[in-house]
């Protein structure tokens, strides 16, 4: 069994996407600094951004660490509710060296706030070292499958140590990679949320599954989507809401649930739902004018 009980859950305490009782009193702010993905999922486009597209991670524009500073400081300086500080993309936060530069900073300038790093886990068991040194840091890990041949049915590709791996080779590469870093956030007392896209039959079956080993490995919490139906998967039924009620029903004797998830852009700014995100490009013009005052 994993060592979830002895972590600092105090981290959880202001941080809306691991805890209920904390979405609708503290907010968080997304950081664009991470473009670059390292995997190619089928259900994935970033391509497109417009007040129109609205979408769990895209991002209006990228910032560089410094521009993500100045974003951070207006914000705090504006309202004490910001809780969350993090990095969800628009790409893998773990592809790009900017997640771990600008993550720093913020811990340096406000180790108050917690810290939130969300990843596809490709590149987790490299930088486990890096991420113990951050102060109340909280990891979020996307597992869609246990097994490889799910995984290929998900990921077209991805890249590590310099080759592209396709089908099963990538999805025997996923599965590795992401459970051998969540048993090494588990042993660095890390604490942990996974998300799992609920995709119909493809992934649904394995998804109790999931849960159980997770829950082996110490993780402290559970959050099933629906599948947005685009890209490859576009012309896919996506779960209905009685569907996710009754998978998470399933999943709920291995792990805490939660269902208050908004599937969030990789620029999100304020409290769960009320996100003022579409302003980022206009941050930098605007450091100490009205922006993000809903967090």
């Amino acid at each position: 069994m994993g060592t979830a009980a002895h972590k600092d859950l105090s981290v959880i305490e202001r941080h809306p996407c691991f805890n209920i009782a904390a979405h609708r009193k503290f907010g968080r702010i997304h950081l664009p600094v991470a473009p670059k993905c390292n995997i190619q999922c089928r259900y994935c486009v970033r391509k497109f951004d417009c007040v129109n597209e609205s979408r769990p991670g895209v991002a209006s524009v990228v910032l560089g660490a410094e521009e993500a500073m100045e974003r951070v400081r207006a914000v705090v300086e504006r309202d004490g509710r910001l809780g969350v500080i993090g990095v969800a993309g628009p790409g893998d936060p773990l592809a790009n060296p900017e997640t771990l530069e600008v993550l720093g900073m913020v811990d340096a300038e406000f180790p108050e706030v917690t810290l939130c790093l969300s990843t596809n886990g490709l590149m987790l068991p490299e930088v486990i070292d890096d991420l113990k040194r951050l102060h109340r840091l909280t990891l979020t890990v996307t597992v869609n499958a246990l097994q490889p041949e799910t995984a290929a049915k998900i990921y077209r590709w991805a890249h590590y140590g310099g080759t592209t791996f396709h089908g099963l080779d990538a999805g025997r590469l996923m599965v590795e990679r992401q459970w051998e870093g969540l048993r090494r956030a588990d042993e660095a007392g890390i604490v942990v949320k996974i998300n799992t896209v609920f995709v119909p039959e493809v992934n649904d079956a394995e998804i109790p599954l999931i849960a159980a080993r997770a829950a082996s490995l110490g993780v402290n919490v559970m959050n099933i989507t629906p599948l947005i139906a685009q890209g490859e998967f576009a012309g896919m039924t996506p779960p209905a809401p009685k569907q996710i009620q009754a998978m998470r029903e399933r999943c709920a004797p291995h792990l805490p649930l939660i269902n208050h998830c908004r599937q969030c852009r990789s620029d999100a700014c304020g409290l769960l739902g009320e996100d003022r995100d579409m302003e980022t490009e206009t941050v930098l013009a605007q450091v100490g004018e009205e922006y993000c005052d809903n967090v």
